[in-house]
């Protein structure tokens, strides 16, 4: 059988054989009945009010039960009309809704109730006779009819609820999870390559969810799909490991896709090699929507690096270390994107999440990940100070200085090849005319220095000391003086950190006037006397 044959059956022969055959079983039960037991000629009055209602007289319920079929039909073509405006606005906004719509299993209950019941109305309208009446029949069709009359209002109401964006999101998301687990297991290569091809189309519609969202400036809808892209991919890298060999080649069906044919052959088997295509997938999508909201939309910009640094961290508890190298490429690639748009205050943030990153790689003990990381920093420390744009600079400096201290807090080994990477990112500063960026990097020097010291490891701080042996006596007393006045923890405006870059614990602070004695500050501060 061909697939137009297979289609054809599944869509049109299929469909019409169960509501039909349902429609006359259903009637034809109900008749049958009546046939021989409730059915027949007119009886005598009942005494109860029921006995009443039910002592049906054919002369004079013909037009009623025809009109049963007409009104069922009518309820039907209303429910049809609302129904499919509310599902073609929701599919000109969202791709996939139509298709979701149908695939619902109370839709589908509710479309199927009322074709049947028409169908069973139609019948009826023609068994009425002169001296035969098929009293259950025209009951069950009374209340077929009032039934369908009182559902139109919780039905629509389920409707308005099903094309709500956020349920919208969640059900591609759920939906999502489940083909790809599924799938993942699946050792017929068939059925699994055309998991492979829902699950890409999964991603891009909530891609496209967002976009659109970014576009009509709703960031509440564009951040729960950017959200739903993290869901989807936790769930499947818990489910990864049960995957079977097969799943992580990349099949014909998605092989085809944009993402995939613009890919090098030799890139594509990488990303089968390292088992990687659907995360690919999913922070390549993350990358489209990081470019288009940069400026316009910079808190999704944000959450996208927050969900990044999940996948990060979930690939660090499980060791996948390819997931691990590939987090920290598309995070370098926010970073490129950022500093092309020089967007100083996304650049800001990304860089906080790429440094709890990294600190969660110093939990989890991964030392590769955490140098490499730490290298990365550095070099967009200093792409940013060629692109005079020193505060990110700085950012970077004070993030070093912190992922120095939080090293040695964990008494990780790679703490003394950070501090080396960090004592490396003014060398190109100092033979530069942009004071506040030298400024603000030994600024960060100097405060992890009084953290050694703080902690009694003098060895470090004088480390440090050594590399500042040759700068001037002014700039010295000047970065003493700054990070000596930070007393309060708070920045006096709202920034998204929530902390002062400056600020170090009194006894920290009280730190600083032992490794400023370890250079001779006294005709610096005689010249500030003296000006002052």
């Amino acid at each position: 059988m061909t697939d137009g044959q297979g289609s054809f059956r599944k869509q049109w022969l299929m469909p019409i054989a169960v509501l039909s055959s349902a429609a006359l079983a259903l009637f034809w039960g109900f008749y049958t009945v009546d046939h021989f037991i409730t059915g027949g000629a007119s009886q005598p009055r009942a005494p109860t009010p029921f006995g009443r209602y039910i002592h049906f007289d054919p002369s004079s319920i013909t037009d009623a039960v025809s009109s049963l079929a007409g009104m069922i039909a009518a309820v039907f073509g209303i429910v049809i009309t609302v129904v499919s405006i509310i599902v073609q606005l929701s599919a000109d906004r969202y791709t996939g809704v139509a298709r979701m719509f149908l695939r619902d299993r109370i839709n589908l209950v509710v479309m199927g109730y009322y074709l049947i019941a028409c169908v069973c109305g139609v019948w009826l309208s023609l068994s009425v006779h002169h001296d035969y009446v098929p009293r259950l029949a025209l009951l069950a069709m009374i209340g077929a009819t009032t039934f369908g009359l009182v559902l139109m209002a919780p039905y629509f109401r389920y409707v308005f609820w099903f094309l709500e964006p956020m349920n919208i999101i969640s059900r591609i998301r759920r939906e999502a999870v489940g083909v790809a687990v599924r799938g993942a297991g699946d050792r017929d290569r068939h059925r699994a390559a055309l998991a492979q091809a829902q699950i890409l189309s999964a991603m891009e519609e909530l891609t496209d969810i967002t976009s659109n969202s970014i576009s009509g400036k709703d960031k509440i809808i564009a951040s729960g799909a950017v959200d739903a892209l993290k869901d989807f991919s936790l769930a499947y890298l818990a489910n990864k490991p049960l995957a079977t060999d097969g799943w992580f080649g990349i099949g014909a069906q998605i092989r085809q896709n944009p993402d995939f044919v613009a890919m090098d052959p030799e890139s594509l088997v990488d990303l089968e090699v390292r088992r990687t295509w659907v995360e690919w997938k999913v922070m390549r999508q993350y990358l489209g929507i990081y470019n288009e909201a940069l400026v316009s939309m910079r808190d999704i910009n944000y959450l996208i690096a927050i969900d990044t640094r999940y996948l990060g961290e979930a690939a660090g508890t499980a060791r996948d270390a390819e997931l691990i190298e590939l987090v920290f490429r598309f995070m370098n690639s926010y970073l490129r994107s950022t500093l092309n748009a020089r967007d100083v205050r996304t650049a800001y943030n990304v860089l906080n999440q790429y440094r709890l990153l990294i600190e969660a790689m110093i939990r989890l003990k991964n030392g590769g990940a955490v140098l490499e990381g730490v290298k990365h920093m550095n070099y967009y420390g200093h792409v940013s100070f060629d692109m005079k744009l020193t505060f990110v600079t700085e950012t970077v400096a004070y993030d070093l200085s912190a992922l120095c201290q939080y090293a040695n807090e964990q008494g990780s080994p790679e703490e003394e090849a950070m501090l080396a990477q960090f004592l490396e990112l003014d060398r190109p500063l100092r033979v530069s005319s942009q004071e506040n960026a030298l400024l603000g990097v030994r600024k960060a020097q100097v405060k992890l220095a009084a953290f050694y010291l703080m902690r009694g490891e003098q060895q470090k701080a004088r480390r440090i000391a050594r590399d500042m042996q040759n700068e001037p006596a002014d700039r010295l007393l000047s970065i003493r003086r700054a990070l000596e006045a930070v007393e309060s923890k708070d920045f006096w405006e709202i920034i998204d950190r929530g902390r002062n870059f400056e600020y170090m614990p009194p006894a920290q602070r009280a730190c600083l006037a032992d490794f400023f004695s370890w250079h001779d500050l006294s005709e610096a501060e005689r010249r500030a006397a003296v000006n002052s």
